[in-house]
């Protein structure tokens, strides 16, 4: 089965008739996915901030990550399932949509980002935990704020251009 099938399929499931049809769940869908965004980004902003040295630089960034972490993740498993279930209504349109490829791009720039941070310079975390982080980690961090507003910036694109399905 190619994507073209896949996605043709996807849209004849009853989630998706729901997702079409019910004149909340869209916007139900839409305002978890938007907030649950916002929990993400805003954890992930927190240790970014820290990172660059702008803000919290008496708190241990093994404490901010420890603290915003368990938000992060349980608001980005949210933001998957609801943005994933948005997507089932016109899953052909939003595949062929550019920003919406543009946004998927960038959520998996942040997250290679994330893992090379994790990889490399958290490693040495213990070094810099209190003092002003490595040029890597203030990298990663400058790196993973400019990718998330991209992701933001794509995804509020996404509905202003995301036209029918082609099915």
């Amino acid at each position: 089965m190619g994507l073209r099938e896949l996605f043709k399929t996807v849209e004849q499931t009853s989630l998706a008739g729901w997702v079409r049809q019910d004149n909340f769940a869209f916007p139900m869908l839409e305002a978890v996915h938007v907030a649950s965004v916002m929990l993400v980004v805003g954890s992930i902003f927190m240790m970014d901030l820290r990172l660059l040295g702008w803000s919290s630089p008496r708190l241990p960034v093994t404490q901010i990550s420890r603290e915003a972490l368990p938000w992060t993740w349980a608001a980005f498993v949210v933001a998957v399932v609801s943005g994933s279930m948005l997507m089932t209504g016109q899953a052909g349109a939003y595949a062929a949509n550019a920003q919406f490829q543009m946004k998927m791009a960038l959520l998996a720039a942040a997250g290679l980002n994330m893992l090379v941070f994790h990889g490399f310079a958290w490693r040495q975390v213990a070094r810099w935990d209190l003092g002003s982080p490595p040029p890597a980690a203030r990298l990663a961090g400058a790196a993973s704020l400019a990718l998330w507003i991209g992701v933001v910036v794509a995804g509020r694109w996404v509905g202003w251009t995301v036209s029918a399905s082609p099915f």
